[in-house]
């Protein structure tokens, strides 16, 4: 039955859901991560970070366990993704742990993505373009890169073994992570000629669609 004056609300529009609960909770661990990362709580830092990625895996488990996918489910969680990855930037980076370099690549690859939005707002489509699992993959690497490098940080054998294996994924991961970056471009790419001749682009059931409302981009990676 419909709500009056109204249809009524469709599964993927709702907000207050398990799995969303779940990507809130990750998303205001984000500032006392970053204060714990700053503050040499290198521990607790750790700590808060297997609760984050736990909850990262958890929250999409039970989404489809429980049939509470949604669309601000799917943007809220790799904005957590990227949140944690950019506060670990600036922690790591302040502490001297990774160089500059690293930082001002990663976050430029976040630059050279931002400009989809628009362009697939002014073509019309709605929706989201298909997630590459090489981006799912590179946003994974670093996400292991950054906890290794900071245990890396301190001294004996565990340590030098951390920071090596940590760059290993750091480097991976940075690869994988501009790899995805030009991927999505080349998906945008091919909506231009289909945008020319009327056709609903590249097909797939996770392909942009035209129609009214913003389209937010990559969702992943």
């Amino acid at each position: 039955m419909e709500a009056p004056g109204g249809p009524a609300a469709r599964p993927e529009d709702r907000v207050w859901t398990v799995p969303n609960a779940l990507s809130f909770a990750r998303l205001l661990g984000v500032p006392l991560f970053l204060w714990l990362v700053l503050a040499e709580h290198d521990w607790w830092a750790l700590g808060l970070l297997m609760f984050a990625g736990l909850s990262d895996w958890l929250d999409g488990k039970l989404a489809r366990m429980l049939g509470q996918t949604s669309r601000l489910g799917v943007l809220l969680d790799p904005a957590a993704d990227r949140l944690y990855i950019l506060a670990t930037l600036v922690g790591l980076t302040a502490r001297e742990i990774i160089p500059l370099w690293l930082t001002l690549l990663l976050v430029g690859r976040e630059v050279a993505i931002t400009p989809i939005v628009p362009v697939l707002r002014r073509l019309g489509y709605n929706g989201m373009l298909p997630v590459h699992m090489v981006g799912k993959a590179g946003t994974l690497c670093l996400l292991y890169a950054f906890p290794l490098l900071l245990l890396g940080d301190h001294s004996g054998a565990v340590a030098t073994g951390a920071r090596v294996i940590g760059w290993s994924f750091a480097i991976w991961g940075t690869a994988l992570y501009w790899w995805a970056a030009v991927l999505y471009w080349v998906q945008v790419r091919q909506l231009l000629p289909a945008d020319r001749t009327g056709s609903p682009g590249p097909p797939g059931p996770t392909g942009p669609t035209r129609g009214a409302g913003p389209a937010p981009g990559p969702s992943a990676g």
